[in-house]
């Protein structure tokens, strides 16, 4: 059984919509299951949301999301001792894809350089599900978003989609069809985590 589980994918990609699922339908199968995700609610995840509102450096904004996750692990951690699932809607591989696109022209390796700010600092997961879809169709899904933030334009994403394909290398990795029913993506997840 796999006790960290984490969903990432682009946005519109419906990573949160199935991390929800998911964990609803442990919790009446009876486990002890948490859902959390990041940025969080914290006040350093405020500061989060505030750099990516406002279009920060984004040196700052991954800097941020760094701090955010190393607060976040703690928790994490402590729920994994009491041994529940712990269930994550974006994690380490979100900064990595996302921030790893951002600082692109202003580093050598972003994704290294990201990578190398957690290493052996945070939990890593039993299971990452990446959540694939064209980016076109993600825009589709969330184009009637009251608010979208400037990660949300087509030719962003589809730099962000090439660095998840890149990420999703290993054991860790579960790369997962978008466009599937909501019904057949949670019994995907259900029958990975109780596998």
């Amino acid at each position: 059984m796999k006790h960290f589980v984490t969903f990432e994918g682009i946005d519109g990609s419906g990573k949160s919509t199935i991390s929800k699922h998911v964990y609803e339908k442990l919790k009446k199968k009876g486990y002890e299951v948490i859902l959390t995700y990041e940025p969080t609610d914290s006040w350093i995840g405020k500061q989060v949301q505030k750099c990516i509102e406002t279009g920060a450096d984004p040196f700052i904004t991954a800097l941020t999301f760094t701090i955010d996750r190393f607060e976040h692990a703690k928790n994490i951690q402590n729920w994994l001792n009491e041994k529940k699932i712990v269930l994550c809607d974006r994690y380490a591989e979100s900064t990595y894809a996302y921030q790893g696109v951002q600082l692109d022209s202003q580093i050598k390796d972003p994704i290294k350089w990201l990578k190398e700010l957690t290493c052996n600092r945070i939990p890593i997961p039993d299971r990452t599900y990446i959540f694939v879809i064209e980016p076109k169709l993600s825009i589709i899904r969330i184009q009637n978003r009251k608010n979208l933030i400037p990660f949300e334009r087509t030719s962003f994403l589809e730099k962000v989609h090439e660095n998840y394909l890149k990420l999703a290398k290993g054991k860790q990795f579960l790369k997962i069809d978008a466009t599937k029913t909501i019904e057949e993506l949670v019994d995907i997840c259900i029958k990975d985590i109780l596998s």
